[in-house]
């Protein structure tokens, strides 16, 4: 909390209106007809924001600082505002893969995000976009499930080394069915050449029994406050998933 104070101090915004999401739904940060700064200026929560708002660092214009201001505002909104962890009585590995597709404006480029947990206790989480255009949705999906696969196989290495071995297969949620169901049928192979690599590390995990592929539906996807900005409600219900609370908040 005090961090959060000293921040908004610095940027004299202690006394701003606070705002319910850290960025506005549609928010266009492309634009190139406002002015240009003279001075170019962790929670999961922010991520996506703070990530999308440091694209724009090399040159910014007064609008990509409106929207630094606007995460300013959520934050003051909830300075107490953090992950608890509880004992869940267990120790077993998901996580959730997302991606929004050719999101940027600027260039179509996708994000990529996802969460991990470990007994139902966030742990790790990525909002990164992704390094080339893709000309369709799998591709994007294919190369989010590639990078989460990996982590979801750092981490089982790293339980097993604390010697808490994982029961089975670990989940991975994904909310684009037909994806999944190309990484469970090689036929596809022709039709998949040019996420080749991707597809076929997912598939390999699959049929190995690594991760299970889990069709969870849009509305439940909580790697997408890593992805593309939502709705107040929205947003508050992933947090409230999520496993974050306001410390501060009166009983």
């Amino acid at each position: 909390m005090k961090y959060v104070l000293d921040l908004l101090e610095k940027a004299g915004l202690l006394e701003c209106k606070p705002a319910s999401t850290p960025m506005e739904a549609n928010i266009d940060l492309w634009r190139d007809d406002t002015s240009l700064l003279d001075d170019a200026v962790t929670r999961p929560d922010i991520t996506f924001a703070v990530g999308v708002v440091s694209r724009f660092m090399h040159k910014p214009r007064e609008v990509h600082w409106t929207a630094a201001l606007e995460i300013l505002a959520y934050v003051k909104s909830y300075p107490g505002k953090g992950l608890l962890y509880k004992k869940h009585g267990h120790t077993h590995i998901s996580t959730f893969s997302d991606v929004g597709y050719a999101g940027n404006m600027g260039d179509r480029k996708s994000t990529s995000g996802f969460c991990t947990f470990i007994g139902s206790n966030l742990i790790t989480w990525r909002s990164k976009k992704q390094d080339i255009v893709s000309r369709s949705s799998a591709e994007t999906e294919y190369r989010a499930m590639a990078h989460t696969a990996c982590e979801m196989v750092w981490l089982r290495k790293f339980m097993t080394e604390l010697g808490l071995v994982q029961p089975g297969p670990m989940p991975m949620h994904c909310d684009n069915q037909s994806v999944i169901y190309i990484a469970q049928n090689p036929v596809f192979h022709e039709r998949t050449k040019h996420i080749e690599v991707d597809c076929n590390f997912i598939r390999d995990a699959w049929e190995k029994k690594i991760v299970s592929l889990i069709f969870t539906s849009s509305s439940q996807q909580l790697a997408d406050i890593l992805t593309k900005t939502t709705s107040s409600k929205v947003f508050s219900t992933i947090c409230d998933k999520l496993g974050m609370i306001n410390i501060y908040a009166p009983v």
